[in-house]
């Protein structure tokens, strides 16, 4: 009895439901939840843990790495409908969240290359929109943060200092048609040298 409690409590991410095939406490197995979630892969102590698929009835779709039942090591999710529909990503995962070296692409043909932290961009990367701007730099929790390059499609290009998604800092603005302006930024406004 004892057991099957366990089991039940180590099952948050699928809920209840029932083995269809396989050994779905210690070996490999396939798993249905109540709501159509479908986890094909490596079980141990009835969690997911080892490399398995996990199917979604909105049809996105982890392939990847487990352990203990959270999305933990390299993998791939892929989203099916809702608002990231088309969108994916390649890379390292703990505890259920991006975490490491990933590649994000968007349905809009942009992408964001680099390191993440706690399921957001944070540490070095490069982020390249569909319009063709991109920034090189530094990101923290999302936003450029640090030292960057931004680069538009029109050719504009500011190399400096960024807070929260702003030029914030020293440094360097340099438009398509040649003008320059350096010197200190506060929230993408230009204060002088």
């Amino acid at each position: 009895m004892k057991k099957l409690l366990l089991i039940l409590l180590c099952l948050p991410m699928i809920g209840f439901g029932q083995c269809i095939s396989g050994d779905c406490e210690n070996g490999y197995g396939k798993y249905i939840s109540k709501s159509d979630i479908i986890y094909k892969g490596e079980w141990k102590d009835g969690n997911c843990h080892g490399f398995g698929t996990m199917s979604f009835p909105s049809g996105d779709k982890y392939v990847g790495e487990y352990k203990d039942d959270k999305k933990h090591g390299l993998g791939t999710y892929t989203f099916g409908k809702g608002e990231w529909e088309g969108d994916k990503y390649v890379g390292e995962y703990k505890d259920n969240k991006k975490d490491g070296q990933g590649f994000y692409t968007f349905a809009d043909g942009g992408n964001y290359v680099g390191e993440w932290k706690d399921d957001k961009m944070n540490g070095q990367g490069i982020f390249t929109w569909a319009s063709g701007s991109k920034y090189v730099g530094e990101w923290k929790d999302g936003n450029c943060h640090g030292f960057g390059t931004y680069t538009w499609a029109s050719g504009s290009k500011y190399v400096g200092e960024w807070k929260d998604d702003k030029m914030n800092g020293q440094g360097t603005y340099t438009y398509a048609d040649g003008t320059i302006e350096q010197g200190l930024w506060e929230n993408n406004e230009f204060l002088g040298e």
